[in-house]
């Protein structure tokens, strides 16, 4: 195997992947679905493996598939970033980005280094702030795009990810337990807080709200030191958390939806650029292991996982 693989076949192999079928992949890539079809028994006479198997109506990729895949996209971005580097016409400027503190631990260090690497010459700046801060923001032109979560509140968002929402308490202490349900969560108009509350209500669970706060840092060590149970993104988990689910009394709640804001900007093709390494870094970003996050039931998470389509599904198309 020492001729180097196609990179074109490796773009129209990803895309196949992240829009789901071979049919929206070869309106992505600009070729027949015929010609699409044909990249992909090249790829795989040059992998010597296949790539894709029939499940149904539907393709999914294969475990050697699912191998190529986190390594076509690395190639791919490496390719963007040697071009970017020997590029006199480099993007440049200052852009100004809103993340929620909720996502700013997990996902902000892969999007800042995928960027900067790919567009040294562009400074960014970050403000983390409460999604609807955020989405008031972009339309008072104070920023030019944000990641936040999708809610009645703000604009529909360009969804880049899908997480699961859950409750979570101490590992160490019992609040759960509490005849009455000690809670830590946002300010009133905090959707989160309102769908948590709902689901008690209509459970006849009693509970009182003892912290409100727009930091993801507070409502974190009330959890942690025992004082409140709280809801959090499956990204926000941390050591010494515990997950509770149906087993506790807690069911489950609807997945939160993270997506992109745009706001208008003179510097498009950077808000382009930024939206882009967005999506691929939360693309692949990693949900944390039981070593990550302490002694959590990770039982329950993992029954949450399992309402998630699985990425490598395949619509028909083949």
């Amino acid at each position: 195997m020492a001729a180097p693989l196609d990179l074109d076949q490796l773009q129209t192999f990803v895309t196949i992947v992240d829009t789901g079928s071979f049919t929206r992949a070869a309106d992505e890539v600009h070729r027949t679905q015929s010609a699409v079809s044909m990249q992909m028994r090249r790829l795989e006479d040059r992998i010597g493996k296949a790539l894709f198997e029939k499940e149904g109506r539907m393709n999914k990729l294969t475990e050697e598939g699912e191998r190529l895949l986190s390594y076509a996209r690395r190639l791919l971005h490496l390719n963007r970033e040697t071009l970017a580097a020997f590029d006199d016409r480099a993007l440049e400027g200052t852009i100004r980005i809103g993340v929620p503190d909720d996502y700013a631990d997990r996902f902000l260090p892969e999007i800042m280094a995928r960027f900067s690497r790919s567009n040294p010459r562009v400074e960014l700046s970050v403000i983390c702030e409460p999604t609807v801060n955020l989405a008031d923001m972009i339309r008072r032109g104070n920023l030019d795009i944000a990641l936040v979560t999708q809610c009645e509140d703000t604009n529909p968002t360009e969804i880049v990810r899908n997480e699961p929402l859950l409750w979570v308490s101490s590992a160490s202490h019992m609040a759960h337990e509490e005849e009455t349900l000690p809670m830590a969560f946002g300010r009133p108009n905090c959707q989160w807080r309102r769908t948590a509350c709902e689901m008690l209500d209509a459970r006849d669970r009693r509970y009182r709200i003892l912290f409100t706060s727009w930091s993801a840092t507070v409502i974190t060590a009330a959890v942690l030191a025992g004082l409140a149970v709280s809801v959090l993104p499956e990204c926000a988990l941390r050591p010494g958390m515990r997950v509770l689910g149906e087993a506790d009394g807690f069911g489950s709640l609807p997945d939160c939806k993270i997506g992109i804001l745009r706001g208008h900007s003179s510097r498009p093709q950077i808000i382009d650029a930024l939206a882009r390494h967005i999506s691929e870094s939360l693309d692949n970003i990693s949900i944390p292991t039981p070593e990550e996050t302490g002694s959590f039931d990770f039982a329950t998470l993992m029954a949450t996982r399992s309402r998630r389509l699985k990425p490598n599904q395949i619509m028909p198309g083949w």
